[in-house]
């Protein structure tokens, strides 16, 4: 983040006034800096003013798209990007996803779960550079060696699949995941995750957090983490 504030600063870039009204306003009324661009042109401007912690990007604009924004700034050294688009297909997020975009969303799309994303993906930029170490409530993980402990349980070794669900979990605090959600949070890029699998994955990582883990079943929707973790 800037020198010159701890509060994250966020770009967005959409031809759709109204939209970008929108967010910018609700992710301003939720501590975070936020401004708009309607274009590529305005963006470069907006860049060349001061650097953003994070571009909300829409894919298709008028002029230069999303993808090509995309793979124009990422020779260099540039935030991170989330991106929007109406196509929501897994194709779609795939390719924008190839093309360095760090997280993709399909409008429309639920203002408070961009605002997560976007928390998720500043934390991710975080972690990487910074402390090694998660923290909420009593809990801590460690993400190094991947292990989670408590003053009131052992440290427990988490498995890859473990792992995943739970930094899932905590990058999306108090909102409901579907099951098929977590199955694609949980899988890594060769892996397949099925309903099964993933009831016996929080099965053991409830027990491995002991019995007042945060993670709560939402009957007939899901699961919700209920901490908010330490920023």
């Amino acid at each position: 983040m800037s020198a010159e504030t701890a509060t994250p600063n966020i770009l967005v870039v959409d031809d759709d006034r109204e939209l970008r009204l929108l967010v910018t306003d609700f992710l301003s009324n939720h501590g975070l800096r936020a401004r708009g661009a309607a274009n590529a042109a305005e963006m470069d401007a907006a860049l060349s003013e001061a650097m953003p912690d994070l571009i909300v990007l829409d894919l298709m604009m008028p002029g230069e798209d999303g993808l090509s924004i995309v793979r124009r700034l990422r020779g260099g050294r540039r935030p991170p990007i989330i991106m929007l688009s109406a196509m929501g297909s897994d194709a779609d997020r795939i390719i924008g996803l190839e093309v360095g975009a760090d997280d993709y969303l399909a409008k429309p799309c639920n203002p408070r779960e961009l605002l997560a994303r976007i928390r998720a993906v500043l934390r991710r930029r975080q972690d990487a550079q910074g402390t090694p170490v998660r923290k909420f409530g009593d809990w801590s993980l460690d993400l190094v060696e991947r292990t989670v402990s408590a003053p009131d349980i052992e440290t427990a070794a988490l498995t890859d699949t473990e792992f995943r669900l739970l930094t899932a979990f905590i990058d999306r605090p108090q909102i409901v995941l579907t099951r098929d959600q977590l199955i694609d949070f949980a899988k890594g890029s060769d892996a397949m995750m099925f309903d099964r699998a993933i009831d016996v994955t929080l099965s053991r990582l409830r027990k491995k957090l002991g019995p007042k883990a945060p993670i709560r079943t939402v009957r007939g929707e899901g699961y919700m983490f209920t901490l908010v973790p330490e920023t």
